[in-house]
């Protein structure tokens, strides 16, 4: 299922109940799927061209006008062309934009390594009064689109472009700020976010085979994290590991690491991008070229029950 079709059908269900919400997009609503609430709410959408920045700082003005603006293209042009423009005009004045971008990470495929954001979560997570999300799947892409609406202040939302494994569905709870346990262990915690969450539960099943309770934990809210969860899990284990398709320097696993650093002594594993670029391919071949497969938290889960020092 595709995170982007949910998204475009929940922007059309909330127009029918919240009128004050207005989508914009940069000439890409066709693949962000803006263009259904286009078509069903036209005087509510602004289509901004191919000028991202320009885009920001009109749904910064829709925003103080009182409006809730939702602001879609791409994650790399949503992140890395509008940064002074999210910082300066939406976050600083803590204004209600959601920036929703679609295409991020390396699963973007053959639009190859100047469309293949590894950065964006690491941008917006350093921003203050910014909400950072990252859906597991479709069902609860809807379900964080609703959400967004109901968290005062700038919000980011981040999704792929191909099909997703779906693993939640519409009774599954979502919250803000709250993670999932999907999956109780006691051996080890897989963490993962987007669609690593999917790869972590088939690592349980992997390690099962061997013997090894694993832990599976959905964490769809980067900013602000589930500290209570994650604290819980790695006491109770004695060990993490965090999956994500994003730089591993400054995603999931930065944000993981700095919340237990200061609170329990763990030995932490980080599955993601290497500080590399990545190339054209298809998804799949790329996911598994550059490490982000189920048999990559398996490994790390292994590495890092043999650090564990209880």
């Amino acid at each position: 299922m595709q995170q982007r079709k949910e998204y475009g059908r929940a922007l059309v269900d909330l127009g029918k109940v919240r009128e004050d919400v207005v989508v914009l997009d940069a000439d890409l609503s066709g693949s962000t799927r803006t263009a259904d609430f286009a078509k069903a709410y036209p005087h509510r959408f602004f289509n901004c061209g191919i000028a991202e920045a320009n885009m920001i700082g009109t749904a910064a003005g829709l925003a103080a006008s009182g409006k809730v603006a939702f602001a879609s293209t791409f994650a790399v042009f949503a992140t890395g062309r509008c940064w002074d423009q999210i910082r300066q005009s939406v976050a600083y004045p803590d204004l209600n934009v959601k920036i929703v971008a679609t295409h991020a990470g390396i699963s973007v495929g053959p639009d190859g390594a100047s469309h293949q954001t590894m950065e964006d979560l690491a941008l917006m997570r350093t921003i203050p009064n910014m909400t950072v999300v990252c859906p597991a799947d479709g069902p609860e892409t809807y379900k964080a689109t609703f959400a967004l609406v109901e968290t005062e202040g700038p919000c980011y939302m981040r999704m792929g472009r191909s099909d997703v494994p779906v693993i939640t569905d519409k009774d599954t709870p979502f919250q803000i700020g709250k993670g999932q346990l999907l999956r109780d262990g006691d051996d080890v915690a897989l963490v993962g976010t987007g669609q690593m969450v999917a790869a972590c539960l088939e690592a349980a099943e992997i390690l099962k085979a061997d013997g090894v309770s694993a832990r599976v934990i959905n964490i769809s809210t980067i900013k602000p994290l589930d500290e209570a969860l994650l604290v819980k899990a790695a006491k109770e284990t004695g060990c993490i590991v965090t999956a994500e398709e994003h730089n591993r320097l400054s995603g999931l696993g930065a944000a993981v690491a700095t919340c237990l650093v200061e609170r329990v002594n763990v030995p932490i594993q980080i599955v993601g991008m290497d500080d590399v670029f990545g190339e054209s391919g298809e998804s799949d071949e790329l996911l598994m070229k550059y490490g982000l497969t189920a048999e990559s938290v398996v490994e790390s889960a292994r590495i890092a029950m043999r650090r564990r020092t209880r």
